[in-house]
């Protein structure tokens, strides 16, 4: 079965020799690896444009299928497209309880191949431009306002802290480590638990190895990628919002939430940096990243809600 790859590959396929269907190469040559270095010149070596590509293309082979009984009881279903297996990752127990059933009732299938794959050039830089903010952002270790500084740090300064919260899904394990790794700076057990269950379909993997982020460079960029696709709870994905799938309800314009930059803001750490005004550091910092990556794209965001400004954080 073909898949769709991501607009943002140059030559990926040339990597590979697969034994099935290729994905399509539909790659313009706006984003080479030339571009890649200039980017982020400062970047840690570990974060290569191929190491990006070749995650980008795995990921390109999966699907999942969410369904949700009410908030919080889950059934996962994951299909490789090489093969067309389907595989349960997870289903709740109380999924088939009676009360459970009882409850509204949601669906929402999730395509990885989708990440920068819009037939309009310019949502693409947009999506891609808005990504690379937040890898920027999240790894950053230089100079204030220069934004040259971007996927220096493949894991936290601070590593003390375990990041681990209850959960029955997805349980610590013990000894293991949960604080941020990778260009997403992913944390805590339960996101590591669901990352890996999305991207090997096997949660253990990450669990039982979560500075497998920091090592190993295409699973570092598969979970950026899992991340942004992935909506998470009662949030949208960024890519939903960035690429204006995503509208607001009446309820959640009253939360101030508007399609856009500012938006993915909230998704990523709204707790920390929404809703606490126009000059709120970190906030500036990522919008400033934007801006410096929708240029180096030669693209614009002429009607960007950039700023969360006024916007109520999610809970958790």
């Amino acid at each position: 079965m073909k898949s769709k790859l991501s607009t943002i590959l140059i030559s990926t396929l040339c990597l590979f020799n697969f034994g099935f269907t290729q994905a399509k190469s539909t790659v313009p040559s706006y984003f080479s690896e030339k571009e890649f270095n200039s980017f982020f010149p400062q970047r840690n070596k570990f974060y290569s444009y191929a190491s990006l590509s070749k995650a980008i293309l795995a990921m390109s082979f999966i699907k999942i299928k969410i369904e949700k009984r009410g908030d919080w009881i889950y059934k996962i279903t994951r299909t490789d497209k090489r093969n067309n297996k389907e595989t349960v990752i997870r289903q709740d127990k109380d999924w088939n309880e009676t009360w459970a059933k009882a409850k509204p009732y949601s669906i929402l299938n999730i395509d990885y191949a989708d990440f920068g794959a819009s037939k309009d050039n310019n949502v693409n830089k947009k999506e891609l431009a808005a990504l690379f903010a937040h890898i920027a952002h999240e790894t950053r270790n230089g100079i204030n306002n220069k934004y040259n500084d971007g996927l220096m740090l493949n894991h936290e300064l601070h590593t003390s802290a375990n990041y681990v919260v209850a959960n029955v899904n997805y349980p610590a394990v013990a000894l293991r480590k949960y604080y941020g790794r990778g260009p997403i700076q992913i944390s805590y057990n339960s996101n590591y638990g669901f990352a890996s269950d999305c991207i090997f379909g096997d949660k253990n993997i990450l669990l039982k190895n979560p500075n497998l982020v920091a090592t190993n460079a295409i699973t570092a960029f598969e979970t950026a990628i899992y991340f942004w696709m992935t909506p998470q709870g009662a949030k949208p994905s960024p890519h939903d919002v960035i690429t204006g799938k995503w509208k607001p309800t009446a309820a959640e314009t009253q939360k101030g939430y508007k399609a856009g930059f500012g938006m993915t803001i909230n998704i990523v750490n709204g707790a920390l940096e929404c809703n606490k005004g126009t000059e709120m550091p970190a906030m500036k910092n990522r919008i400033g990243f934007y801006h410096y990556f929708l240029k180096k794209l030669n693209v614009t965001d002429a009607n960007c809600y950039c700023d969360c400004a006024k916007m109520e954080p999610y809970p958790g």
